[in-house]
């Protein structure tokens, strides 16, 4: 059989990738309810795509790379277009993609300097992701006309900000201190 029950994760996956452009394209004509709907279909398919992966084993080297991919493409995609429409300040995105990237390049470096390393999320990472998540949750459902309370909208760029920060400095902390023992266990 071409299509075997072990690749349903994977094909979930591609489904949230696919689903980017038409979120992106809602977002930014304005069509809230249809984005918060397309928003709505990838979190489900994610959920179900972890959950197969791991009740049935069916984890695959393509999934640990494309399921996270798919997560951060959709959130990616989320933060710029509502800066783009003026929903998000400009410098809140910054800060989203500046932590990204002095993680991933940290990481690269380590590889290439130091040696192999397994990069798992600290909770302190997932949180930071899952208020991201929630906060752009929360602006497209305000969007597409459900009332939030403004608190919530206001406050939230703040907590997006802070852990976005402290998640940063974590990573760097647990990072730069392996690869000082590292470094000084080869001195040694």
């Amino acid at each position: 059989m071409f299509l075997e029950w072990r690749h349903i994760p994977n094909l979930l996956t591609f489904l949230r990738i696919v689903l980017v452009i038409p979120f992106a394209a809602c977002l930014y004509f304005e069509y809230f309810k249809q984005a918060l709907i397309l928003f709505f279909i990838a979190g489900l398919s994610d959920g179900v795509d972890g959950f197969l992966a791991r009740h049935f084993h069916w984890k695959s080297r393509l999934g640990e790379i494309a399921d996270p991919l798919a997560d951060k493409l959709l959130l990616v995609t989320a933060y710029v277009v509502l800066t783009i429409t003026g929903q998000l300040p400009v410098w809140l995105t910054v800060l989203v993609f500046a932590r990204d990237i002095i993680i991933v390049t940290s990481a690269l470096i380590y590889h290439y300097w130091i040696g192999a390393y397994e990069m798992k999320p600290s909770m302190l990472g997932k949180l930071n992701t899952f208020v991201q998540i929630v906060y752009v949750l929360i602006v497209v459902v305000s969007l597409s006309g459900i009332s939030m309370p403004i608190v919530v909208l206001n406050y939230g760029v703040w907590g997006v900000a802070a852990l976005a920060v402290l998640s940063c400095a974590q990573y760097a902390f647990v990072w730069g201190r392996k690869a000082y023992i590292h470094r000084k266990s080869i001195k040694a």
